[in-house]
């Protein structure tokens, strides 16, 4: 085993402070990590603030958190907007960055200049190749996929991916990590979509067609899968929290390693060309208010 992947992880580092990227934050410094989100947006990092510390609350008065556990989790959060100083110290880096590898091992790169040595490396890509991002850099044996869900803070699935060269004590350090953030892990080998992004893209694809071909209402697919698959969220619901483009580029690459089963729906296309790319935009399969509440 590599000596400086045993070392025991207490301060992590979180790269963009979207929406993935403050769930994650939240999860670390509720597991007891220091914890500090990096982004170089100002605006991005208060919103971050807010969004955390606003899910602690409700947390509390519902019940659902400790209030020591929050108050703790307040205290080990910071919030940076220089890259340097937020990886200077970190035992862990996890970028939460858009899905584009030019973006992902640009960050990447930049942070390891500054960090630790023994630092260890995750993207949270949903289907990136995690072997292609750890290749761009020196230290492949401790480079791993940390896949978490949305809304971070309550969905309970880590999916881990291992590289090509990622070893067995990376692993297991980061499935420490995923367990004490109060997930549950399954451990996947690199492949296009690793396993809930394959299965889900193919579900969500398929919703479209038939949507497109009037099999039924969106509102009733949705219906079909939660009460006849128990499935907790539909198809339609699902893309429009995930985003319609960031659903279109998971089945673009999908469709490019896995064929034209992964090829994406016209009617799917046609809602992305018109901008209707989900709630961030209060547009979607359905319509929300600015407070993010469907209103059809």
């Amino acid at each position: 085993m590599n000596r400086q992947t045993q070392r025991e992880i207490r301060t992590i580092t979180v790269l963009g402070a979207g929406t993935m990227g403050r769930g994650i934050a939240h999860v670390a410094a509720g597991g007891g990590y220091e914890t500090c989100l990096f982004d170089i947006s100002g605006d991005a990092l208060e919103q971050a603030r807010s969004a955390i510390f606003g899910n602690f609350e409700r947390g509390v008065e519902l019940g659902k958190v400790d209030p020591t556990v929050a108050q703790r989790a307040g205290e080990l959060l910071d919030f940076q907007q220089d890259l340097s100083s937020a990886v200077s110290q970190a035992d862990l880096i996890i970028e939460a960055v858009p899905e584009s590898m030019e973006l992902k091992v640009e960050i990447f790169q930049s942070a390891v200049q500054s960090a630790p040595e023994h630092v260890l490396l995750a993207s949270n890509t949903s289907a990136l190749s995690i072997t292609e991002m750890a290749g761009a850099l020196d230290r492949p044996e401790r480079f791993a996929g940390m896949h978490f869900f949305n809304p971070v803070h309550i969905m309970r699935l880590v999916e881990l991916v291992q590289g090509l060269e990622t070893d067995k004590a990376t692993l297991l350090a980061l499935r420490e990590v995923a367990e004490t953030m109060g997930k549950e892990v399954v451990e996947v080998k690199e492949s296009p979509g690793f396993v809930t992004s394959r299965i889900n893209a193919l579900i969500g694809n398929e919703a479209f067609r038939m949507l497109q071909e009037g099999v039924a209402t969106a509102s009733d697919i949705d219906k079909a899968l939660k009460l006849g698959l128990n499935h907790p969220m539909g198809p339609f619901e699902m893309v429009d929290l995930v985003g319609l483009d960031v659903r279109l580029s998971v089945l673009q690459r999908l469709s490019q390693s896995l064929g034209e089963l992964y090829r994406p729906n016209n009617l799917f296309l046609q809602y992305v060309r018109a901008g209707r790319l989900g709630k961030k935009v209060g547009r979607g399969v359905y319509a929300y208010d600015d407070s993010g509440k469907r209103i059809d």
